[in-house]
């Protein structure tokens, strides 16, 4: 009797901890120009081999690269400069969070985000020592090609079972980097309004990321969904991702050690042009773009009119 009893303690214990897994505070609301203070520029070689210039602070504040409006943040490329093909690439953004997150919710609101032949932004989070502490990129596509790819990127031994409750699609099983040339575990998500022209003509919408010790998901809601949950929409001092159904992209443990995969993580915002996957000759074709990747962006500034993020607030929950 003694050992049934504690056995039914434990299972409720088990329940009641499960729920609370899905439950989360506020422990940043970032908005405005408390969103820029959230990040430092990094002004480094693009590690893709990009066609671009990652700028400093001063640089992108002198040159109108950043800009804050109330709550909402513009991080824009170059789009005045016609570029020499001896000189440096296009003058763009790569921003990475003084914080490190391990489990936490991101809730990105974002108006707009770059579009353009040529285009590689990208929203996601990384660790110190990669590929062995993992990568996740919640948000990434090239050249307008929608939908949005999610895609997990870790190190040898770690690798994503069929069948995942999910919307979205994989597109490979083994996240390993080395073994995939980089492609890893990607997930094309089922909303064809998640990247690129038909998200901004929808006036974008919601991504959000969940990370605990078990489980990454990640949702997408566009502006006008009806599903869009209230703490979402109506961010507060707390969530409840158990009550937000079926995620977009789903990456379990099940066959991966997240604690020998995953490190600590900063978020990183960036947009770099052509490079290994935009640039890629059979890729950047394939998406109906003009010229050559590199003399498209070396030689039409104005096209990249639209490159640009528009953040409306950043929330992130532990």
């Amino acid at each position: 009797m003694r050992d049934s009893g504690i056995l039914r303690s434990l299972v409720l214990a088990s329940i009641i901890h499960r729920g609370l897994c899905a439950t989360y505070s506020r422990t940043s609301n970032l908005v405005g120009q408390g969103f820029m203070n959230a990040f430092y520029w990094q002004a480094i070689s693009d590690p893709t081999n990009g066609r671009v210039n990652y700028v400093d602070d001063a640089t992108a504040q002198r040159s109108g690269l950043v800009s804050v409006s109330g709550n909402t943040v513009t991080l824009r490329a170059d789009d005045k400069a016609v570029l020499s093909a001896n000189g440096p690439g296009r003058d763009s953004f790569r921003i990475e969070s003084n914080a490190q997150y391990t489990t936490h919710v991101a809730i990105f609101d974002i108006g707009h985000m770059p579009e353009g032949c040529g285009t590689w932004p990208a929203v996601w989070e990384v660790g110190a020592n990669w590929p062995n502490e993992g990568e996740l990129d919640i948000i990434e596509g090239v050249n307008n090609e929608s939908p949005n790819e999610s895609t997990l990127h870790t190190s040898a031994g770690c690798t994503m079972p069929n069948g995942r409750d999910m919307s979205g699609t994989s597109t490979g099983s083994n996240c390993d980097v080395d073994q995939t040339n980089n492609m890893s575990c990607g997930v094309k998500l089922s909303a064809s309004d998640s990247f690129g022209p038909s998200f901004n003509n929808n006036g974008g919408g919601w991504y959000a990321m969940e990370r605990t010790s078990s489980a990454i998901k990640i949702w997408f809601w566009d502006r006008y969904s009806g599903s869009v949950p209230s703490d979402v929409k109506y961010a507060g001092n707390s969530i409840n991702t158990g009550a937000w159904g079926t995620p977009a992209a789903y990456f379990p443990d099940t066959d991966c050690d997240f604690a020998s995969h995953l490190g600590s993580h900063n978020i990183v915002i960036n947009l770099t042009f052509c490079g290994d996957w935009a640039g890629s000759s059979d890729v950047y074709a394939s998406s109906g773009c003009p010229s050559s990747c590199v003399d498209y962006v070396n030689n039409n500034p104005t096209a990249f009119s639209n490159a640009y993020f528009e953040f409306n607030a950043l929330n992130i929950y532990e």
